[in-house]
């Protein structure tokens, strides 16, 4: 088991660093997630904090150039901006009760400290509605029908499915362009025939979608960007 903790690396911007402490480590190391650019200090057990500290702040330098190369995370809040469908929205304070969005901003009302929690479950049911409708049309196109859609925040992948017909998606998938969550339902649809990836199986994807190269060329260079947005402040 290990030991969790969190350390502020003040800057500009500050960066947060999960602080972890483990028996099985050897020496002091700092990671960071491709995926999402969460930064991991691990510490042997017997290494007080001050030396962590002072081992993170040498390394400063390095990890500021890396995060600034793979794109900041971003905190969700009033005044920062998210991309929804594949275009960037402003989140600013609403009225009513209701998150509404308008010509590329997001009015989102009610506490400022609830921002993040709110806009992650309307982007989750807009994720839900997109996705359904694609899972509907291409599982009409095909023929097959899916047993259920389940929505994660998956981090090894974008979609998958079942041998039982489930279908599940990152829900991050609404920040990306529009095409590219129509891709993804279509090749996840796909394997409702084919439970691998062979010839006949990227056939069924073009059948169903049309050329799947460019949606998926953008998956592979641009998908890490859609796990910056940090909903856990």
């Amino acid at each position: 088991m290990a030991d969790m903790g969190q350390i502020r690396l003040a800057g500009n911007p500050d960066i947060c660093v999960t602080l972890r402490r483990s028996a099985r480590a050897r020496r002091l190391s700092l990671r960071i997630s491709q995926l999402d650019g969460r930064v991991t200090l691990t510490l042997p057990k017997s290494v007080p904090e001050r030396e962590g500290r002072a081992f993170l702040e040498s390394k400063e330098n390095w990890l500021r150039g890396h995060l600034s190369r793979q794109g900041a995370p971003v905190s969700v809040a009033l005044g920062s901006r998210i991309p929804i469908e594949g275009a960037l929205h402003q989140i600013v304070a609403g009225q009513g009760r209701s998150i509404r969005r308008v010509d590329g901003v997001l009015h989102v009302p009610g506490d400022p400290d609830r921002v993040a929690a709110r806009v992650q479950g309307w982007l989750k049911t807009l994720a839900r509605d997109r996705l359904a409708e694609a899972s509907d049309r291409y599982s009409a196109r095909l023929g097959r029908p899916y047993s259920r859609l389940t929505l994660r925040d998956t981090r090894s992948r974008w979609g998958s499915c079942t041998s039982d017909g489930g279908l599940m998606y990152s829900w991050r998938l609404i920040l990306g362009h529009a095409d590219v969550l129509d891709y993804v339902a279509a090749h996840e649809v796909a394997h409702l025939r084919h439970m691998n990836h062979s010839a006949q199986f990227w056939a069924e994807v073009e059948h169903l979608y049309g050329d799947w190269r460019s949606a998926r060329k953008w998956l592979k260079d641009h998908g890490n960007e859609l796990h910056r947005y940090r909903f856990d402040a």
